[in-house]
């Protein structure tokens, strides 16, 4: 029997999904009067986008036999199943069955928020989402471009992987980064979104890092918003001279294999020729940005079996970041059962309840 997820701790637990947006995917791959059925966090979710161009999302089998509504047919803003042409709205009611005039109160499926944006599907696992996909400060309520990279796949939870832009330890081990950083944190209210802000100075020991005090100044800062433990929001450049901040999406969900990481570059949406090109000029400095630290961090995340046992002090952000994952409130997806003859996404991991996360 499914355990009850309002009891269940979720850091780094596959078999537990917080509530959250989660992409799906892209925008243009479901036309007007389309429908495709995914996998979605242990899930089998249909998408469907109707005559009024808005998309809608269900529970993909029919509760009538269960044939997947991905190969049915849209008609209007519903969804007709292809067995016996049971038709269901966007709010999972049954509309029609042809074979007889009254419904059963039970021929229903669950539904789900969803959203378009950045140039992707989202999906909230309820009806209704409190907020919407996460934004950047400085990008709110302004037009953007949105570039996506290829996904990748990494071989462990995606809170470990979340973990990654806030660890400054690694910047120096692993990067070769010689920067000193200090934590700014701040929760956002409602317990869904922590922002962490890293500051410090450039250090003057190798050339890079002098060319980089020249140019850009000398003090340095990032910023990484966490929403619902499965989007972050990296924010580079920030506080610096010539150049505006730089901006990057990363969307996880879980998978049989560990987590699939959607990479999308974000930018403000400039008028005119000169600013296209000022707009896609920055877009590529944010991948390379991204690509000159991807390798080194995918074997990171490709070999590792966290435990939070022996955090020191300088650890205070990844202990902080666990105890907000902890603190963020299962969905239903949690407590049901997976698909049958579908993996779990890795072997249950060992509890990391908050009292495990103080820095030494």
């Amino acid at each position: 029997m499914p355990k009850n997820p309002e009891t269940l701790e979720i850091f780094n637990r596959p078999e537990v999904v917080a509530k959250g947006w989660y992409l799906v995917c892209p925008s243009r791959a479901i036309a007007r009067g389309q429908a495709r059925s995914f996998p979605l966090c242990g899930q089998h979710i249909v998408v469907f986008r109707g005559a009024d161009g808005q998309v809608r999302a269900l529970e993909a089998y029919c509760p009538h036999m269960g044939t997947d509504l991905g190969i049915g047919q849209v008609e209007g803003n519903q969804i007709r199943c292809f067995f016996h042409h049971w038709a269901f709205d966007g709010e999972g009611r049954c509309r029609d069955i042809p074979c007889q005039a009254a419904i059963p109160g039970r021929a229903r499926l669950p539904a789900y928020a969803t959203e378009e944006k950045y140039g992707f599907i989202w999906v909230y696992p309820e009806a209704i989402a409190p907020q919407g996909v996460a934004e950047f400060d400085e990008l709110r309520g302004k037009a953007v471009i949105a570039v996506a990279d290829r996904p990748l796949v990494r071989r462990c939870h995606h809170h470990i992987c979340m973990m990654n832009g806030i660890d400054a330890q690694h910047l120096q081990t692993v990067h070769g980064l010689n920067v000193d950083l200090s934590l700014e944190l701040t929760p956002h209210t409602g317990g869904t979104q922590i922002d962490f802000v890293m500051r410090g100075e450039f250090p003057r020991t190798t050339w890079l890092e002098r060319l980089g005090d020249r140019l850009l100044g000398p003090r340095y800062a990032y910023a990484m918003r966490y929403a619902d433990a499965c989007v972050g929001l990296l924010t580079l450049m920030k506080d610096v001279r010539r150049l505006p901040p730089l901006h990057m999406i990363y969307a996880y969900r879980p998978t049989p294999e560990g987590a699939w990481v959607q990479p999308i570059y974000v930018t403000e949406r400039r008028s005119g020729p000169w600013g296209w090109l000022v707009s896609h000029a920055l877009l590529l400095l944010t991948r390379l940005c991204y690509y000159r630290l991807r390798g080194e961090d995918g074997q990171i995340y490709d070999n590792i079996q966290f435990h939070a046992d022996n955090l020191l002090a300088m650890d205070q952000p990844i202990a902080a970041y666990i105890r907000y994952v902890n603190g963020l409130e299962p969905s239903r997806w949690s407590a049901i059962a997976r698909d049958p003859g579908e993996e779990p996404s890795a072997a249950p991991a060992p509890r990391t309840s908050v009292s495990q996360v103080s820095p030494r």
